[in-house]
């Protein structure tokens, strides 16, 4: 088995740039709301981005085929990456951009409890496991306001930050899915078919089920979906697995705790939301932990 390195400034350079896109995600679904559904952009931006790995796959000419070793494991990671987009759709409905982005983004801690106990590479020393707490602590500082709201309101966020940790444990089963299988030694444009194969066919088999309408699209929901599909269903994820081929996944995931910071800031951006000071204490709180997690003692 490949020995995976630590992070370089390579790999934080890139892990960063991906933590900004994907932050974005939860934002650029949201606004295109209004005009379709968040369960349709995600089912068509992921059949987006499959064509668009096939079609990379056939120009470099990467060995690919529906019969070799990577089938059964590729099918499962695709199953499970489905349904974790799945409960991203309709929690949206439920629930803010922002909080959607904060309980998605846990699951770098179980990903990192799957991979301390199964091996020894991959394990965390005391200080890190601090990190880890700290930046799980500080995401929850900074968006505990929420429990401020009014009943009816905070049962509809709640049951969407459900769905979000629900997507969250989806997510990091398909990571220890991909780790412990052939796709981790897989081409990551193998690895990154599937997973879109799975979520394409099954959110878009639930819109047209539901017999959804298709809106006549406007200039907001072209630049998303162009957004979601080539920049973060495609160019993100290809640089998210090789990364993973290459990089203890262990430290890129928590890595990734950055993302809701982004994400928020996006969201004050372009949907104008507030600050408040517990976000600040809460972000310093995550930046300290994922400095504790990558640090080399």
């Amino acid at each position: 088995m490949t020995t995976r390195q630590h992070l370089d400034a390579n790999a934080i350079c890139i892990m960063l740039l991906l933590c900004v896109c994907w932050g974005l995600q939860q934002v650029a679904v949201k606004l295109a709301t209004p005009v379709i559904s968040a369960t349709l952009q995600l089912g068509l931006r992921s059949g987006i981005a499959a064509m668009l790995v096939l079609a990379l796959i056939r120009w470099k000419q990467i060995p690919f085929s529906l019969r070799d070793r990577h089938v059964l494991p590729g099918l499962l990671a695709g199953l499970f990456f489905a349904l974790e987009f799945l409960c991203v759709s309709y929690g949206l409905t439920l629930t803010t951009a922002s909080h959607m982005s904060v309980f998605l983004y846990t699951a770098p801690i179980f990903t990192v409890i799957g991979l301390h106990t199964t091996i020894p590479g991959e394990r965390l020393r005391a200080w890190q496991w601090m990190g880890v707490l700290a930046a799980f602590v500080g995401i929850a500082i900074a968006f505990s306001g929420a429990m401020a709201l009014p009943t009816g309101a905070l049962q509809s966020m709640l049951m969407g930050d459900g769905l979000g940790v629900l997507a969250a444990l989806l997510w990091s089963a398909t990571t220890l899915t991909i780790r412990f299988s052939s796709l981790s030694e897989a081409e990551p444009t193998t690895t990154l078919f599937y997973q879109l194969a799975g979520a394409a066919v099954l959110l878009t088999g639930i819109v047209l089920w539901r017999g959804e309408p298709w809106a006549a699209w406007d200039h907001i929901t072209w630049i998303s979906m162009f957004f979601q599909s080539v920049i973060v269903a495609f160019a993100s994820y290809l640089a998210w697995f090789w990364l993973m081929r290459r990089y203890l996944v262990s430290r890129l995931s928590v890595f990734s705790f950055l993302t809701p910071l982004f994400g928020v800031a996006a969201g004050m951006i372009l949907m104008h939301d507030a600050i408040s000071p517990r976000f600040a204490i809460g972000a310093i709180m995550v930046l300290g932990g994922i400095v504790l997690v990558n640090a080399k003692k």
